[in-house]
């Protein structure tokens, strides 16, 4: 029979910590990472890479045209969608708070058609099936104008809903407040809930830009011309000409001057966001 001081002398095993086990698995999870990328290294052929992708005389032919006049095109592009959805997207989020019914109706309608269909079809409508019911008449702007609409009806599906979370994520006491101080529903919206809500939803709005700048590529299926080529369809074109990639390499690295400080500006805006609450 074993006694109580018998079980107190057998040794106790011995085994790994939790946090141990941690390490050991983020430090195979390196180790797997770093075979991985020295595999990809080994077997890469680096000079068909860079005879097709890195050709130096091909890159220096794209400038500055595709600085001066695609980089160009696309920030203009992008900026007017975007100031077409927003303001687009106010309406309908005003419209999706809105305490009348059709209002309401109508606004969920076409946040449900926009977000669900993709923006390509978007761009084809605009571009074949607008003139077909309108035969005569032309957007304002040419192809500029279109690709605003184009872009600003997909945006303001989307921002709509993010304007609506921001208003209602308002405290309620702001609207009471402003209403005891004589203002009318509508000054109290455009003056004390509004500005609020802008704080809150600019980090997502700044997310909607980033989409909208690489959505602009789209813009090829509405027959543009040489001046009015975007980043995306110049490195096309050039790549066609010379048979080789380098020009959208190229094209794709000018994308990245944008997208990147902007997507660091929205990390610092939730950062921000985040502090101010604590």
């Amino acid at each position: 029979m074993t006694t109580d001081t018998d079980v107190q002398l057998q040794p106790r095993k011995k085994g790994l910590t939790r946090s141990q086990k941690r390490s050991l698995s983020r430090g195979a999870q390196y180790v797997v990472f770093v075979a991985a990328v020295i595999a990809f290294a080994v077997s890469a052929d680096w000079g068909r890479l860079k005879n097709q992708f890195a050709q130096g005389s091909i890159a220096k032919q794209m400038f500055p045209d595709i600085i001066t006049m695609a980089l160009k095109n696309t920030v203009l592009y992008t900026v007017s969608g975007f100031v077409v959805g927003l303001a687009l997207g106010m309406v309908i989020a005003l419209m999706r708070l809105s305490s009348v019914g059709p209002y309401r109706w109508l606004a969920g309608i076409y946040i449900e058609i926009f977000r669900g269909l993709p923006a390509l079809l978007i761009f084809i409508f605009i571009g074949v099936a607008v003139p077909l019911a309108f035969p005569g008449t032309e957007i304002v702007g040419g192809t500029y104008g279109k690709v605003a609409l184009a872009l600003g009806l997909v945006a303001a599906a989307y921002m709509a809903e993010t304007i609506r979370a921001g208003i209602q994520a308002v405290p309620k006491g702001q609207m009471e407040a402003a209403r005891s101080l004589g203002f009318s529903p509508g000054r109290a919206m455009v003056s004390i809930i509004i500005p609020q809500a802008f704080r809150i939803i600019l980090p997502p709005l700044t997310n909607e830009l980033v989409l909208l700048f690489k959505d602009s590529s789209l813009v090829l299926f509405l027959g543009v011309t040489l001046e009015e080529r975007e980043l995306s369809k110049y490195g096309r074109d050039l790549a066609s000409t010379t048979a080789n990639s380098t020009p959208i390499l190229v094209a794709g690295l000018c994308y990245l001057l944008i997208t990147i400080p902007l997507g660091f500006v929205v990390r610092r805006m939730e950062a921000k966001a985040q502090e101010a609450v604590k």
